[in-house]
């Protein structure tokens, strides 16, 4: 875990600008991506050391294809069968929070570019998928790094992995997420956490869903946004948890001044620029010394989620509150 890194005395550094430096890290990471099997990159120590020095951006892409093991899931052919597949209802949806999201990149807008192709096809192939703007966020960012078919793929594993439970027709994992990440608010800040969930009675998952299902897209600056998520494709969601983590520090006074669940919210979700530290690695340092048990995390999402499940379970006279996975692959593959 990067926390041991922190704890160790050793902290990420700031990565250098000059291009010599940056050459030296796209270098590296050339040379270390074919030695190091997708399948064992996120428990990889020499892949740990790079990503905290920094990811050029011009392999971004391809360290993140690699993380997020995409290759392994690529079936030749399908992205296209599956965009040939009749509109998804969320269609006009997508279509319209493309411009909302991204007004600036014009290449995303029509309905027939490629963040519509994409979720129109995410959507065909994994139909149980309840959508929400978050989808487009996520996908339409990494349209912005990666070739289009490229992008679904990661976009695939990335919800395979980690944020599939965030867009399903049951809130469990959602639920369950939100409470933990109130108490590691407690736990870090008791004032702030009063001021969220008492005096403004802003419920948990309205917070949670703001971050986790949007990975930070819309909340943080693009270069602070791409080393959470260089972080995140290896840690996984407790990296999540000490963002929100961070963010609360760094709009604290604001938050404690704040006069409606409005203002609150609006801190939070879109943090003003002078709040966060000037650089995005210094931000990053800063989300690793947040004082988080990651192992703790990952134990009590598993712990709440069973009762959780059994609650519903109980609600419901013994009927499964958990909807059954559903993949919709073309035929002919």
């Amino acid at each position: 875990m990067f926390p041991d890194v922190i704890s160790s005395g050793t902290p990420p550094v700031e990565s250098p600008t000059s291009i010599d430096a940056h050459r030296q890290r796209e270098v590296k990471w050339m040379a270390l991506l074919p030695m190091v099997p997708p399948s064992q990159a996120r428990r990889n120590k020499k892949v740990k050391r790079l990503l905290l020095d920094g990811v050029p951006s011009s392999v971004r892409y391809l360290v993140w294809c690699h993380l997020s093991d995409s290759k392994a899931r690529a079936i030749p052919g399908v992205y296209g069968q599956l965009g040939k597949r009749q509109r998804v209802p969320a269609f006009s949806d997508i279509e319209n929070d493309a411009k909302t999201y991204f007004p600036d990149q014009t290449q995303l807008h029509p309905f027939d570019g490629p963040l519509v192709s994409l979720l129109q096809a995410y959507l065909n192939m994994v139909p149980d998928i309840q959508y929400s703007s978050g989808l487009t966020s996520i996908a339409g960012h990494l349209l912005l790094l990666s070739p289009e078919e490229d992008a679904f793929w990661i976009f695939a594993s990335m919800m395979d992995a980690h944020l599939r439970p965030y867009f399903s027709a049951n809130t469990i994992q959602l639920e369950v997420d939100a409470a933990l990440l109130s108490k590691a608010i407690e736990t870090n800040d008791p004032a702030v956490c009063k001021k969220l969930y008492v005096t403004f009675s802003i419920p948990p998952s309205a917070i949670a869903k703001s971050w986790f299902s949007t990975l930070f897209v819309g909340t943080l600056p693009v270069d602070y946004l791409h080393r959470v998520w260089d972080i995140f494709l290896y840690e996984g969601v407790t990296l999540l948890f000490r963002v929100g983590l961070a963010l609360v520090q760094c709009v604290r006074h604001l938050l404690l001044q704040a006069t409606s669940e409005e203002a609150a919210m609006e801190y939070l979700v879109h943090p003003p620029l002078g709040c966060l530290p000037s650089t995005a690695d210094a931000f990053l340092n800063q989300v690793l010394m947040m004082k988080l048990k990651d192992d703790d995390v990952r134990k009590q999402r598993i712990k709440m989620e069973a009762q959780v499940k059994r609650q519903t379970q109980s609600r419901t006279n013994g009927s499964s509150g958990m909807q059954t996975a559903s993949i919709s692959l073309p035929k002919t593959c």
